[in-house]
């Protein structure tokens, strides 16, 4: 694991984020234990928040990002707050590409229309989409491999008041309300999930696909579409967007039997916007190694009842104790064991928990600490 640590200066170049020195004991960089990344709390427009990442995979395949500030390159805004949890699958590159490129295509369309909204976020994804393959055309001859690699993207727009949730694969997030009635916090899921193991999901692939009865396949009690892979939407995957892409040089054990006409995977975002209110205490990013082991509502509770400093840090400790009972192990054992080895036992996992102020959620935020800081095994690069 490289054990970079990872923020850049955003928007200014004199102005590094620090998301809040003093209140998250003073690593505005995050700081880096073993295989695990994690930034313990930190400031954004909207509140405050805190991130961890463990590697479990030879290389790190997750990539994940928060930034606050602007949103477009207008002096009048909109301003607020963007988070990025990006599983790779197949390698790292999809999800690194995604994590340098997702943000300036959505300020650019901000910029365009003047505002955030659904169409912005939508376009922005299948924009990054698209700037992907022709990656992968560019350098079809000499990495073809670069056609069977992919990303999950789960996106979150905090912004005048608004939430905005885009999600293409089976990252999740879960907001936490405070509920009178229930005397706690309830867990709300807000993301759909595109993962074969939802039987919506396998019908919707049906009827996109009615000329194909192979379109999803159950292999070894797991239903995967075209027996291959469990997402039905990603950026990247080549190989399952473009027929051209499905041919020597790729590997052949990647390569589909037949042609295909249309795309098998696709790129469009679920999205979800909701009206923040003051019950809405914090939101949960995790890509689905955290939701592997946790439920919605365990995650909850322990962002709750637990201090929020080092949160993100606990929840990836809750999980990976649950990965180590189920193994018939101690949680010390796991954490002796290498990169690569934990795939067996564990995926990679990204956390962001993000917690909401109420006062400040429909005041300008221009004022609010200019941040960006990411997690998951790459440092952020220059600005296109």
């Amino acid at each position: 694991m490289q054990k970079k640590k990872m923020v850049k200066a955003c928007w200014k170049p004199s102005v590094e984020g620090d998301g809040g020195v003093g209140r998250g004991g003073g690593d505005p960089r995050g700081r880096v234990d073993g295989l695990m990344w994690y930034k313990d709390l930190g400031v954004h427009a909207n509140g405050e928040f805190s991130m961890g990442t463990i590697q479990a995979n030879n290389l790190m395949e997750d990539q994940s990002q928060l930034e606050s500030g602007p949103l477009s390159s207008l002096e009048s805004g909109p301003y607020g707050t963007f988070v990025g949890v990006y599983d790779g699958h197949g390698g790292p590159e999809t999800s690194r590409f995604v994590n340098n490129t997702l943000l300036s295509n959505l300020k650019k369309f901000a910029t365009e229309h003047q505002e955030i909204s659904a169409d912005v976020i939508r376009k922005a994804f299948l924009t990054t989409e698209e700037e992907f393959l022709s990656l992968v055309k560019q350098q079809w001859f000499e990495k073809p491999q670069l056609a069977s690699v992919g990303t999950c993207c789960l996106a979150g727009v905090i912004c005048s008041g608004l939430l905005y949730i885009a999600n293409a694969g089976d990252s999740r997030v879960v907001l936490g309300r405070a509920e009178k009635a229930a005397r706690g916090v309830t867990a709300i899921q807000l993301s759909m999930e595109h993962n074969t193991s939802n039987e919506s999901v396998r019908d919707e692939l049906r009827s996109l696909h009615p000329e194909d009865s192979q379109i999803v396949l159950l292999k070894h009690k797991v239903w995967r579409v075209k027996g291959i892979i469990q997402v039905s939407r990603s950026i990247g995957d080549a190989y399952l967007k473009r027929a051209e892409f499905n041919q020597a040089p790729l590997l052949a054990k990647f390569r589909l039997p037949e042609s295909f006409s249309k795309p098998i995977l696709s790129a469009e975002p679920s999205i979800f916007i909701h009206r923040l209110t003051s019950k809405d205490q914090f939101l949960i990013f995790g890509s689905d190694g955290l939701w592997e082991h946790l439920s919605n509502q365990e995650a909850v509770d322990i962002v709750h009842n637990q201090p929020r400093n080092g949160i993100a840090r606990r929840l990836i400790k809750a999980a990976l104790r649950v990965a180590a009972k189920k193994r018939e192990m101690r949680y010390s054992d796991l954490k002796k064991i290498e990169r690569g080895v934990r795939r067996h036992f564990h995926d990679d996992i990204t956390v962001v928990v993000v917690f909401l102020d109420p006062y400040s959620m429909n005041r300008s935020s221009s004022h609010s600490p200019i941040l960006s800081i990411r997690g998951g095994g790459q440092p952020a690069s220059p600005k296109r």
